[in-house]
């Protein structure tokens, strides 16, 4: 079973970060990442999204106006530092430009894909040490920053290398839109969108499509399948079993669907993952889940996963 970090593929309100809180019980070997490439899509200088961008003040006070997608990379491989494994729960369409536009590599990333700090030893070390000395890591300011004048590579979504994407386990988790499109508007109109910040609806981020896409690369470029998550059978090695949580049946059916997650990813599972009702639980999310105000009440306030 693989060891790579976990990168569960989401789209915006699909219970995944109820989901995720199930990991975060797991301290002592799991290392959680909470949604890091929206601080380089939404506030860097190779910023993907057009929602600040006529608002400069808006991104300087995010904290994250130079974070491009390397220096998220390096921090994802700082959190490794104590030899947990990484779990990275994060919104796809983060690592896409917005309305199906065509991706081209990150200008920060394009040295790691020239082969720099590549060489397979540990898959966030070499990334981290793609690039050195350059003061936005290779990212050029400029207003959109988007499109990027760097080279694509063909047939993927994503301004990250393959090289990149490949050192990840990547696993999925949908909603049904009926679902998750009225819960998301509801964050962007008062009263929820003076604390969220995002104050209009944008249809280009509720992210089934660059969801799909990805997954459809992975599959076609052989990093997910052909084996199915819960199926018998030996998968490849270095190979991911193809992993879809409907958040509906992980609702329904909380222990049975993560018991099964748990045995594809390579996690073993305990029933005491679904109960975090204890302070050093509640501190922990709330710290994590801090700079997306408005969107995580309910996670932050739950005190176990049941049906």
């Amino acid at each position: 079973m693989s060891n790579k970090p976990i990168f569960v593929a989401t789209h915006p309100r699909a219970c995944s970060t109820a989901f995720e809180r199930v990991f975060m019980t797991q301290r002592d070997t799991l290392q959680c990442v909470h949604e890091p490439f929206g601080d380089a899509f939404y506030f860097g200088p190779e910023r993907l999204s057009v929602r600040y961008e006529q608002d400069q003040k808006a991104r300087a006070e995010s904290g994250f106006e130079n974070s491009t997608y390397k220096t998220i990379f390096d921090n994802i491989m700082k959190e490794n530092e104590e030899g947990k494994r990484i779990f990275i729960k994060d919104i796809t369409h983060y690592l896409s430009p917005p309305d199906g536009k065509p991706a081209s590599i990150a200008p920060s990333l394009m040295q790691v894909k020239r082969g720099v700090g590549t060489n397979g030893s540990n898959p966030l070390t070499d990334i981290a040490n793609g690039s050195k000395g350059s003061e936005t890591n290779g990212a050029v300011e400029k207003s959109p920053p988007y499109p990027y004048a760097t080279e694509a590579e063909p047939g993927n979504p994503t301004v990250v290398p393959t090289e990149i994407l490949n050192k990840f386990h990547f696993a999925f988790l949908i909603r049904h839109p009926k679902h998750s499109i009225p819960s998301y508007w509801r964050c962007t109109i008062p009263p929820l969108d003076a604390i969220t910040g995002f104050y209009n609806f944008m249809p280009s981020e509720a992210g089934y499509d660059e969801q799909r896409r990805l997954f459809d690369y992975l599959r076609s470029c052989g990093q997910i399948g052909p084996k199915l998550a819960g199926q018998d059978g030996e998968q490849k090695s270095g190979v991911a079993d193809i992993c879809v949580i409907d958040a509906d049946d992980l609702l329904d059916n909380p222990s049975a669907i993560l018991e099964q997650f748990c045995k594809s990813v390579g996690i073993e599972y305990s029933p005491s993952m679904l109960n975090w009702d204890n302070e050093e639980d509640h501190t922990q999310a709330k710290e994590a889940f801090e700079k997306w105000k408005g969107f995580h009440e309910d996670a932050i306030n739950s005190t176990e996963l049941k049906p």
